[in-house]
Order: structure tokens, then sequence, then C-alpha cells
């Protein structure tokens, strides 16, 4: 559905460090620094990339917005979230764990990134 996801960040270096600790954990190679500064994830399904906002007002997280990266297994999910959590990140609404709705049984883990933005490891349980 999505192309590419681009979050802005204060500090690029120190949120490429929590990046590519937590999307190694999901088979991501470290991020690629562009001449702009911008550095970014590739994948055969898309893009995530962090910025400087481009208006050179500082980065802010979004009020409500959420990022979900998809796990194969709550154990992946949990080693996101202490990667996250060892590398600069910290921890947000619920600990991690199984969540039920909707029909739906998810395993959810919930980060802030370096810069406040709000992020989670989901994995949709059989």
């Amino acid at each position: 559905m999505f192309s590419h996801v681009m979050l802005g960040a204060n500090d690029i270096q120190a949120s490429k460090v929590f990046y590519d600790a937590i999307l190694g954990v999901v088979g991501c190679k470290p991020g690629v620094i562009d001449d702009k500064g911008r550095c970014f994830y590739f994948t055969k399904t898309g893009t995530f990339a962090l910025s400087k906002p481009i208006n050179g007002e500082p980065a802010s997280c979004g009020n409500g917005s959420t990022i979900g990266f998809a796990m194969e297994t709550s154990e992946q999910a949990d080693a996101w979230h202490a990667a996250g959590i060892a590398n600069g990140g910290t921890t947000c609404e619920d600990p991690p764990g199984v969540r039920e709705g909707g029909g739906m049984k998810l395993y959810l883990a919930y980060l802030r990134d370096p810069s406040g933005n709000k992020i989670c490891a989901l994995h949709r349980m059989g």
C-alpha cells in the first residue's frame, strides 16, 4: 500500500543508531545516508527514511500518529523492543503483550524513537 514512510528526526546519527538496531531485528541492512543527510532503509516492499524537516524547524512527533512494523513472532517483537530501549528509545503505552479486540489477537510493543516519534512492533497472532 505504501511506497515509503519518512519521519522527521532532529539527530540523524542518533536516529540511525536506533533504527539500525530495531530494523536489524527484522533483517534490514543498516541505513544509508544520502548527500542531503537523510537516512534510508530499503526493502523489496518499500522504503523507510529519516530526515531533518526541510522547513528548518525541529522535528516533532504527530499527536495520534503511530508507524507500525510487522513482526513474524512475538519473540521478534520483544527483541525489537529491547533493541530500541538499548539504543536510545523509550517505552510507551502498555508493556509489550497481547491485545484483543475486533475479533483479532495482536502482540504489540510500543516505543518512542530518539525524536519522540511513536512506533510499534505488531505481530498478528493466529
